[in-house]
């Protein structure tokens, strides 16, 4: 009987040709973006549907019906051919029918004798004589027999020919298995070429597992067609590819084999053309301002990356490139060989440290190209918000155990790291086509990706400007935290590293603030009946406990607004015998200092005062010393709340609640602002002044190990902040940084 496939029209040779279309290529779109999903689990073969028996359909070649040898009544056992099985593989299961009746070789439910036993009560009638029986038993014998043979003769085709379903079923188990040599032995292709396609397919894919199921058979003679139903896991965000397929089988010299083409992988896969997959990432999404610009500004990035098909030995590359970066070197292997062959394949983007780290590995990297491009991504104002980003090679991936995939970005910090998820968005994945020059020529598979959603923060363009230009003009490190004082909004997050000199984390470090810590000091001290006049002596030591604190002071006595702004120590330490330790608490509480900030999106350090144990400690607090550690954010927040009148928790993420604080003693409030004015106009913090709008504020020296802080706390019009100036020398003024910053904000 002639093959019915003969009737296609014939493909072009050359599978370049344009006037070839791909077809029967019937694009696969998944209904969710994880693809699609089977309702009773993965499907583990051998589990095939039920067998067309030959022999039963119509001479025309027309539609075959499935037998059940049920309706032929109670005969002889169906004899079903040995199952084709290579060497080295199990046999594959009966299948059950679709249909849910037994499946053939399974026992059958036992019948009912149609006839009484022979010792049961006849029923009257005389018995036939022996001979007449031995007769009658010898025609019931032939008759049983011929209709046995009838039975086999439809299931086996009256003796002439085999089933194709153990040789389909075994195809499908071994290609399956990964066991390509067995399942190539088991097709018309000369010996390793099916082993090799298909061992080339499973790369290309860059599959994790493949699941194949036969759906059904049809047998015509020696001919017979076998449909199946194929699950791929790709190893591409856990996309699952599932498709139909099918391939001819021919029976030669009694034995079945399978007609081998391309379409067996893929229906319509012509010569020369092979599968891909194709992912790419979108933009990483910004982080915002509040005007909605990007917070990341330009950069370097080096883009490291193949052409597939310039590579000589790809495992080479992939092994040498792994070495080099920290990744698997098959999960790098996977991407190249499932990458279009003549299209440049991105490896990884690296910032300028980490490339100039690597460089003289990568070197060692047969064809690897390296791309110099400029992008939004390694760099940010507002850096200590903003935070870092990852890429490929990340540690951070490997330790979370990420499949390595071209084009992925992480947060490593800051708001970066706190909304990863929001900001990566989701890959576009495609399968495709492609024919030996790179050419695509069909999309097979799609999964839409979904791109990333920025995140929109608080900080004010001009207020960040600023601060960035004040910075730029010091050769020493600085920070400068600068917050909206009526609503606690964080406008400003800028920093400057300088080499040698220690930087602080503006947000989350603990630091002493000296003598800037006399703000919330003085409101203390104020609820306790002293006044910005009271007249207190400034020594040039004074022993409070048994602990003697000392300054530059020669003795004089003068008003406590004088002392505050000269930051005399010794003046606080004698005034804090006034104290007790739980009212000194109380103020400090009611300033927010030790509030729970875990909710923010960005670890911040909302300051720690313990409770002083005895008046020596509770004389160090007041002047911030002691167990007094303060961030430079929460120096701020302390500025706002003399600003404003009551203390706010920071919020850096615009539409982020604002649960203020109890209000500060109105009078109390308009105490510290006459004594923080003071300070600028005429104390250690006149560097800060600046014509206009008055400006207010505290100033702290502090000397740590070899390193020397400088503090300016303070605020103007409904902007409270905080300045630090780092060095090897205590010739620093915070106070004078943030007169620039002031300056460059404007009035």
């Amino acid at each position: 009987m002639p093959d019915p496939r003969q009737s296609d029209p014939p493909r072009p040779s050359d599978p370049d040709t344009p006037t070839a279309p791909f077809t029967p290529f019937t694009p696969f779109t998944p209904t969710s973006p994880d693809g699609p999903t089977n309702p009773d689990g993965p499907v583990i073969p051998p589990s095939f549907g039920a067998r067309v028996l030959p022999g039963v359909s119509p001479s025309s070649g027309g539609p075959v019906f499935p037998v059940d040898p049920a309706s032929l009544g109670p005969v002889l056992p169906v004899v079903r051919p040995d199952p084709v099985v290579p060497p080295g593989l199990a046999a594959p299961a009966d299948p059950v029918s679709p249909s849910g009746r037994v499946a053939p070789g399974v026992p059958r439910r036992a019948r009912s004798a149609r006839h009484g036993s022979a010792g049961s009560s006849g029923s009257g009638r005389r018995s036939a004589p022996a001979s007449r029986q031995v007769k009658r038993a010898r025609i019931a014998g032939l008759a049983i027999v011929a209709v046995g043979i009838l039975v086999i003769g439809l299931a086996t085709g009256f003796g002439t020919e085999l089933s194709a379903e153990p040789t389909a079923q075994a195809f499908l188990l071994a290609w399956q298995q990964q066991h390509y040599a067995a399942a190539g032995a088991l097709t018309t292709a000369s010996p390793g070429t099916a082993a090799a396609d298909l061992k080339a397919t499973f790369a290309q894919l860059d599959a994790t597992q493949l699941f194949l199921t036969m759906d059904s058979i049809t047998q015509h003679g020696g001919t017979a067609e076998a449909s199946f139903t194929a699950s791929v896991d790709l190893a591409e965000e856990g996309r699952v590819w599932t498709y139909h397929g099918s391939f001819g089988l021919i029976r030669t010299d009694g034995t079945w084999t399978v007609r081998w083409a391309p379409s067996v992988v893929y229906p319509g896969l012509g010569q020369g053309q092979r599968l891909a997959v194709v992912t790419q990432f979108p933009d990483r999404a910004a982080v915002l301002d509040a005007e909605g610009q990007p917070l990341q500004v330009p950069s370097p990035v080096y883009v490291v990356g193949v052409m597939p098909s310039a590579l000589t030995n790809p495992a080479a590359t992939a092994d040498r490139f792994a070495t080099a970066t920290g990744l698997d070197s098959g999960q790098v292997l996977g991407q190249i060989s499932a990458a279009p062959p003549n299209q440049f394949l991105k490896l990884a983007s690296l910032d300028p440290a980490t490339y100039s780290s690597l460089r003289p590995e990568l070197r060692d990297v047969p064809g690897l190209v390296v791309q110099r491009q400029r992008a939004r991504l390694f760099q940010a104002e507002a850096g200590g918000l903003v935070g870092a980003v990852g890429n490929e090679t990340s540690p951070v991936l490997r330790n979370e155990g990420a499949f390595y995939l071209p084009g992925t970005t992480v947060g490593l910090s800051g708001l970066e790291e706190k909304y990863q998820r929001q900001l990566l968005g989701m890959p576009t994945t495609e399968v495709v086509a492609v024919t030996s020059t790179g050419r695509q020529v069909g999309v097979l598979a799609r999964w839409p990706g979904v791109a990333g959603t920025p995140v929109r923060t608080t900080i004010s363009s001009k207020v960040q400007g600023a601060a960035l230009a004040a910075l730029g003009g010091v050769s020493s490190s600085g920070e400068i935290v600068a917050v909206q004082a009526s609503t606690g909004e964080v406008l400003a997050v800028a920093q400057r590293h300088a080499s040698g000199a220690p930087a602080a984390d503006a947000l989350n470090a603990r630091l002493t603030p000296g003598t800037a810590f006399t703000i919330v000091s003085a409101a203390a001290l104020l609820g306790t009946g002293v006044r910005a006049g009271t007249q207190i002596s400034c020594e040039n030591s004074f022993t409070v406990g048994g602990q003697t604190f000392t300054s530059d002071a020669t003795g004089a006595t003068k008003s406590f607004s004088d002392d505050f702004a000269d930051g005399c120590g010794t003046a606080f330490a004698g005034l804090s015998e006034r104290l007790t330790t739980g009212q000194f608490d109380q103020v400090v509480k009611g300033f927010g200092i030790g509030s729970d900030w875990s909710s923010l999106p960005v670890p911040a350090f909302s300051g720690s005062v313990p409770s002083a144990a005895g008046v020596a400690a509770l004389a160090a607090e007041t002047i911030g010393q002691g167990n007094v550690q303060m961030s430079p954010l929460s120096m701020a927040m302390v500025a706002a709340a003399v600003d404003s009148g009551s203390w706010h928790t920071p919020q850096f993420v615009e539409g982020s609640p604002d649960p203020s604080g109890t209000a500060l003693n109105p009078s109390g409030v308009s105490e510290l602002h006459s004594l923080m004015r003071n300070a600028v106009l005429s104390g250690d913090a006149r560097a800060a002044s600046q014509p206009g709008t008055p400006v207010y504020g505290q100033v702290g020296l502090v000397h740590t190990g070899s390193t020397w802080t400088s503090w300016f706390v303070g605020f103007r019009r409904d902007i409270a902040f905080t300045v630090i100036e780092s060095g090897k020398t205590s010739q620093l003024s915070a106070a004078a940084l943030a007169g620039a910053f002031l300056s460059a904000l404007g009035n």
